[in-house]
C-alpha cells in the first residue's frame, strides 16, 4: 500500500494540470484508505508545480528501474516568461 511520502510515477496524463504520465510525485496525503492520494508534483529546483488528488488506479510506486527525466513544465506567470 502506498503511504505519505512515498514516491509514484503517473499513469495518466492530468491535461488540467498539465501533467504527463512518467511524471514523478511525492504523496502528501492518503485518502479513505488508500482510494485517492494527494500528490505533489517539484521542479527540479524545488517549486511545487501542482498540487493534486488523483485516483490510486492513476499512479504507481516508484521502483528501482525507474529513471527520471527533464521536461520543461510551464504554466500560469511562468509560461509568458
Amino acid at each position: 500500500m502506498l503511504e505519505e511520502h512515498d514516491r509514484i510515477v503517473l499513469t495518466d496524463d492530468l491535461a488540467e494540470p498539465g501533467l504527463k504520465a512518467g511524471d514523478v510525485g511525492t504523496i502528501v496525503h492518503v485518502h479513505r484508505d488508500g482510494e485517492a492520494l494527494e500528490v505533489e508534483f517539484l521542479t527540479l529546483d524545488g517549486y511545487t508545480a501542482a498540487l493534486v488528488t488523483v485516483s490510486s488506479s492513476q499512479v504507481r510506486a516508484v521502483t528501482d528501474a525507474d529513471i527520471t527525466h527533464a521536461r520543461d513544465f510551464r504554466v500560469g506567470p511562468a509560461a509568458r516568461a
